[in-house]
């Protein structure tokens, strides 16, 4: 019985001795030589860039949209749940690793009938089987540690998502808060223009002005006016937008903030080029797909190999007595099998396939490398915008001051006489155009900081 059973035994431990021989797949990183620096050198930099980056922006409301961003988003769900089908692929992935165990069983009855005979039959069977295909070329190793990588890459791609979500909720909070900083503007604009119409009237009533003059500055307050009512829209839509960001209810949503006053601009430290391979999930993304992309070349080469290995070990037990549980005098049968095979001939389908997953590899590079230099665009892009953005805000106010002056001094010697309407029409314009363009700066430095806070990967860093 030894006997018989030993070049079974032998061809199991070679073939063990084989799979060990399959080497993992290498993945080796595109080269690329970041820049010492970056161009835009004069931004100041001071804070650490955290994680909860947004708590930096001192506002308690934009830190409450964004928990519950985080926990009702559709996207962030989509996401999660992506995160959750390539952990399923991954584990399914494993699975070509470890041997297949079947067992089946049958009981049953049967009978045959002639012209003057009838014979009833009984049997029952029950048996277990092994499966293995030994991974004598390392496929399935390099199968299981492409879905490694692909399940990496989906959970870099979360972070991508959340990155993206809450600068999005953010960017859509400043500019409603900033709608509203324009809305009151206008208002105090139209106060102004009917307090001056009111004055032009005055002197119309006494012969001191004309009535070009009155009907000038009635149409000054009717565009004040109406420069209302698209502010008022665009409120309402950009509530809805960030509403759907923050995955709630578009109808009845509201936010509780009035302005940019109370917010606080925080400064960004910024992380050297070359710190940016490892801060931004997207690039993290990209490497992983590369790796998935190896693991795919390996696969298809494996197949070129001229052997497949298979083995199999099954046992029977058969009776010729129906009823399962009690098998009388049963009939043991046992079997192993190590099968070979080896493709012939295939119409150069295999090589095909190896010369597929190179060429997607190479897109991959490429991919790679424009993540990479997009990447290194938005930040430089940004640092730009967050330190020209602060000058032009400063700028912007000493304007505003100067031109409210002007205004005033306008108005008073219009009511002195000195001055015609013309030059008062010219002041208010002036005053509400810098007013309005003040507001759309900070919007602008604030969104800048967003974005320089997304550029640099928001506190993210990829864990080896």
């Amino acid at each position: 019985m030894l006997m018989k059973c030993l070049p079974p035994l032998i061809m199991v431990i070679l073939a063990t001795l084989l799979s060990a021989c399959a080497l993992p797949v290498k993945h080796q990183a595109p080269e690329f030589t970041p820049p010492p620096t970056w161009d835009e050198a004069t931004a100041h930099v001071t804070l650490p860039l955290e994680k909860d980056w947004w708590q930096g922006f001192n506002s308690a409301e934009l830190e409450r949209l964004i928990t519950e961003t985080l926990s009702a988003s559709p996207d962030i769900r989509i996401a999660t749940e992506r995160v959750v089908q390539a952990e399923i692929a991954l584990r399914n992935s494993r699975a070509p690793l470890f041997p297949t165990l079947g067992f089946n069983a049958s009981t049953g009855v049967g009978r045959s009938e002639t012209s003057d005979t009838s014979v009833r039959t009984e049997s029952s069977r029950a048996g277990l089987a092994i499966n293995y295909e030994i991974d004598v070329w390392g496929s399935n190793i390099a199968t299981w540690q492409g879905g490694q990588a692909a399940y990496a890459a989906s959970r870099h791609d979360y972070e991508a998502t959340r990155l993206s979500l809450i600068a999005g909720v953010a960017n859509a909070y400043w500019q409603i808060l900033a709608i509203r900083d324009r809305l009151a503007i206008a208002h105090r604009n139209l106060e102004i223009a009917e307090r001056l119409f009111t004055i032009v009237e005055a002197r119309r009533r006494y012969g001191a002005a004309s009535a070009l003059d009155l009907s000038r500055q009635r149409t000054a307050v009717m565009v004040q006016r109406d420069a209302l009512l698209p502010l008022e829209i665009q409120e309402r839509q950009s509530l809805r937008a960030l509403a759907l960001l923050v995955g709630m209810t578009p109808q009845g949503f509201n936010v509780a903030g009035n302005g940019l006053d109370e917010v606080v601009v925080p400064t960004v430290t910024s992380a050297l080029p070359a710190e940016l391979l490892v801060r931004r999930p997207d690039i993290a993304v990209a490497e992983e797909r590369l790796v998935t992309a190896s693991a795919n070349i390996y696969v298809a080469r494996a197949a070129l190999f001229p052997l497949k290995l298979n083995l199999g070990l099954s046992s029977l037990l058969s009776s010729s007595e129906f009823a399962f549980m009690g098998l009388g005098s049963p009939l043991h049968s046992a079997d192993a099998l190590v099968s070979l095979t080896r493709a012939l001939f295939d119409g150069g389908r295999l090589r095909s396939q190896v010369a597929t997953r190179e060429s997607e590899q190479r897109v991959l590079v490429e991919n790679w490398r424009k993540v990479v230099l997009n990447s290194l665009k938005e930040v430089d892009d940004a640092l730009a915008l967050v330190h020209r953005s602060q000058i032009q805000e400063q700028t912007q106010r000493a304007i505003r001051d100067e031109t409210a002056r002007s205004l005033e001094l306008s108005e008073l010697r219009y009511k002195e006489g000195s001055d015609g309407l013309t030059t008062l029409l010219d002041a208010q314009r002036s005053l509400f155009a810098v007013e309005d363009q003040l507001i759309q700066q900070k919007l602008s430095r604030l969104n800048a900081t967003v974005d320089l806070y997304k550029a640099l990967g928001g506190g993210w860093h990829l864990e080896r």
